[in-house]
């Protein structure tokens, strides 16, 4: 009974921080992002770079799961299309601590659509159902699903219904919809963040159909008030990806405060000296300090000393022997900008 409070208690929590959250995105959403993210809010729900189940279960690379308990509330994105790899995989993710497993529906690119995975599975509802079920029946924790509103030909008002009927079905209850088409074939992963029209519209009137499903509006959002509005028309959560990322202060700062109605906000230098310690474990275990300093690049965006900062950071972090004094020379130069003598 013990366990089972726990779990419920764990499931609690990972659906109050959806209200908010990080997108998963490749190359960025590292362990020192996440830990990044995590001193700016307390609240809002993070997630993995996309982890293929293939790359654990057959190559056993467990390493792609590291991560601390200081960045919970935390989801792993898996990519794969084998139930049975699906629900090994899901169970090393458990196993490892996180506390959501979410299956990626949405990335159009080429190296992902040649594993059969990604946004390619939009048009094989059934086989993302079977997924699903292969996988809720080996964790305990919620199993959820990333999508688009379609790819290529497909009319998304026609598709997505039946998408997320199907995965419904399989008993998936939360599903974070990129509110954008994508295009297997003649866009880049980059231009089908870009070039596709968004349909907010259309998310929100899945909120509607389906009222029983957790849905998180994930596409174009690039501010607090931005995301606040959308949680005013209906949608029970919102995922923001880039804005997040290129200005994590301007979304992650107040986040707790402006969307949760919870906690305080910190300054962003404040954030940048309690990386330090941080910083300071990582190198101390062999680590390089451009590794973390490259998810730090646009802690002051819009003001004062930012391009200073950028540069400082992005000049010496390769240095040998670069360390917390290159990130205090670069906060300096921001508080020199944001107070001139």
């Amino acid at each position: 009974m013990h366990g089972k409070t726990l779990t419920d208690n764990r499931k609690a929590n990972i659906i109050k921080a959806a209200r908010l959250s990080i997108a998963p995105m490749m190359d960025w959403t590292d362990r020192h992002c996440r830990t990044l993210h995590r001193l700016m809010s307390r609240e809002a729900l993070l997630y993995t770079e996309m982890v293929t189940a293939p790359a654990l279960v057959r190559g056993q690379a467990v390493h792609l799961l590291d991560h601390s308990v200081q960045e919970h509330p935390v989801a792993l994105q898996l990519g794969g299309s084998d139930p049975e790899e699906l629900a090994l995989a899901a169970r090393m993710g458990v196993d490892a601590g996180y506390g959501e497993i979410n299956l990626n529906c949405g990335c159009p690119s080429d190296r992902v659509q040649s594993g059969t995975f990604g946004a390619v599975l939009m048009k094989t509802p059934a086989l993302v159902a079977d997924c699903v079920a292969a996988m809720r029946g080996a964790v305990d924790v919620e199993v959820t699903v990333k999508c688009r509103i379609g790819v290529d030909d497909q009319v998304p008002e026609d598709v997505l219904p039946v998408f997320l009927e199907h995965i419904r079905a399989a008993g998936c209850a939360r599903v974070i919809i990129h509110a954008r088409k994508a295009w297997l074939k003649g866009l880049s992963p980059k231009e089908n963040r870009e070039v596709p029209p968004l349909d907010h519209d259309l998310v929100v009137e899945m909120v509607r159909v389906f009222p029983d499903l957790h849905i998180s509006l994930n596409g174009g959002v690039v501010s607090l008030d931005q995301a606040v509005a959308l949680l005013d028309r209906g949608v029970d959560g919102v995922m923001i990806g880039r804005a997040a990322y290129h200005a994590p202060y301007d979304i992650l700062g107040a986040a707790d405060k402006v969307v949760f109605g919870a906690g305080e906000v910190r300054r962003a230098e404040d954030v940048v000296r309690a990386m330090l310690p941080y910083i300071e474990a990582h190198l101390a275990s062999g680590g390089r300090v451009h590794q973390i300093t490259r998810h730090m690049l646009g802690m002051f965006a819009g003001r004062p000393g930012a391009r200073a900062w950028r540069r400082v950071l992005s000049e010496g972090a390769h240095r040998d022997g670069a360390g917390v004094s290159l990130v205090l020379e670069a906060l300096r130069r921001v508080e020199d900008a944001s107070c001139p003598v």
